[in-house]
């Protein structure tokens, strides 16, 4: 359904450690600044860019908002909490761990990155 997520960002150096650390723990290639400034991380199945706002007015995070990363195990889930929080982002909702829905139970962790932007890695626990 999506091909590209796109959020702003006050400090690319910042953002490039953060996202280097926490999209390298899910197994993501790290981004070099491209020549408009912006960060591309990108997969088979989809695109995160990390840019200055094209407006020229400061990064803000979305209210409400959260981006969700794909994770292989509980493991990379830690693995990429772990790198979030040494490399300038901070823990936020419950800590890591199991969620129990009645869709399934789901192993997930929060993150705000150095902008404020609201992240989640999820694993989905098999039955």
């Amino acid at each position: 359904m999506f091909s590209h997520i796109t959020i702003g960002s006050n400090d690319i150096a910042a953002s490039r450690k953060f996202y280097n650390a926490t999209l390298g723990a899910l197994g993501v290639a790290s981004a070099e600044v491209n020549a408009k400034g912006r960060l591309v991380y990108a997969t088979d199945t989809g695109r995160l860019i990390v840019t200055r706002p094209v407006n020229g007015q400061p990064a803000t995070a979305a209210n409400g908002g959260t981006i969700g990363f794909a994770a292989a195990s509980e493991q990379a889930v830690d693995a990429w909490h772990a790198a979030g929080v040494a490399n300038g982002g901070v823990t936020c909702e419950d800590p890591p761990g199991i969620r129990h829905l009645p869709t399934g139970d789901l192993y997930l962790a929060y993150l705000r990155d150095p902008t404020g932007n609201k992240l989640c890695a999820l694993h989905r626990v098999k039955a």
